[in-house]
């Protein structure tokens, strides 16, 4: 297998800190590892392979080495302007902020789910929300088999996913300390309200999960709701998904369709309190379902309860895997 140079772009962040540990964990045959970060992170050190590796400032002429692919945890300005340079140096980029994830031009991957649409890339590659990304390895099997006609989703998002600041806010308003980054305590408590409001009241990051399930699924048309909601759990996001279908089905059938998609747990047995909770995701990078039922108040509806580790399957993993397909065929 041939050997690449590798970059992480926002090497300090929660997900630039997990690009570099799950790297190790899948062992991707990589050259040079380089680590990016504001002026500010210059000179610190991460441990990748039992080596200390120092972080550099990300400037343009950072990508004059030949790196071979690049992967961007940072803010979306950052994006817009770095990730072109990097890829009229040769560089490809998986890019984990939403700056590009609706262009035309640029696919949005999750493997499992889509991975072909990474052959029409022209140098970016986005990486999905951390909610679109278990939503849609949720709905895929069942869109493929009996046809989606309308999603109901709602989300309760852990601290984490709003990064360093989010979970010091929970660390924080648990001990009693005003709240520094969300707008209300989230200690014991939780929030509808996840990005900014929109004019028709909806929040950024519900049109995301929205637009985004759209996209990757092939359905520009899928009828689809969502409210987000921010609750105080360190890592790891539930959805809650109700999907009305095309057509009949049997409950045994979308268990077995689940059970047998690829990156999914299936833990569907109420009787015995098993069902998928946060804390059993974490540290992990699969999809857990469970509470599989159907939904008597509409036809050919059914509710589904999943669970991911947002930081790793929903944003670092993922794109790992991204670059695991492009850069060693898998």
């Amino acid at each position: 297998m041939k050997s690449f140079k590798c970059a992480i772009v926002g090497a300090t962040g929660m997900v630039g800190s997990m690009f570099a540990q799950i790297l190790a964990e899948r062992k991707l045959p990589i050259d040079n590892l380089y680590l990016f970060a504001s002026a500010r992170s210059a000179g610190q050190t991460v441990e990748f392979e039992g080596r200390e590796l120092a972080i550099e400032e990300l400037v343009p002429e950072v990508f004059d080495r030949g790196i071979d692919m690049a992967l961007f945890a940072t803010e979306n300005d950052v994006s817009k302007i770095y990730a072109p340079i990097a890829t009229k140096k040769g560089c490809i980029v998986v890019d984990n902020s939403s700056a590009w994830r609706l262009d035309p031009d640029v696919p949005l991957v999750v493997p499992e789910v889509n991975g072909s649409d990474i052959a029409w890339h022209k140098g970016i590659i986005a990486n999905p929300n951390c909610c679109a990304v278990p939503a849609v390895i949720a709905l895929n099997p069942l869109h493929q088999k009996f046809g989606v006609r309308r999603v109901v989703i709602s989300t309760y998002q852990s601290v984490s996913g709003a990064g360093v600041n989010g979970w010091r806010d929970l660390t924080d308003t648990l001990a009693g300390m005003p709240p520094k980054h969300f707008p209300y305590t989230i200690a014991n408590n939780v929030i509808p309200h996840i990005d900014r409001f929109g004019d028709d009241g909806y929040t950024g990051e519900e049109k995301k999960l929205i637009a985004e399930t759209r996209k990757m699924l092939h359905s520009p048309d899928m009828k689809i709701t969502a409210t987000t909601v921010r609750v105080p759990v360190y890592t790891g996001h539930s959805l809650s998904i109700n999907v009305s279908l095309e057509n009949y089905f049997e409950l045994a059938e979308v268990r077995s369709l689940l059970s047998a998609a690829p990156g999914v747990v299936l833990m569907d047995d109420p009787a015995n309190n098993v069902y998928p909770v946060p804390t059993m995701a974490a540290g992990t990078d699969l999809v857990y379902i469970g509470r599989v039922r159907r939904d008597d108040s509409f036809e050919n509806s059914l509710n589904l309860w999943v669970v991911v580790d947002n930081v790793r399957k929903g944003a670092a993993t993922n794109a790992v895997q991204i670059a695991e397909m492009v850069m060693c065929g898998q």
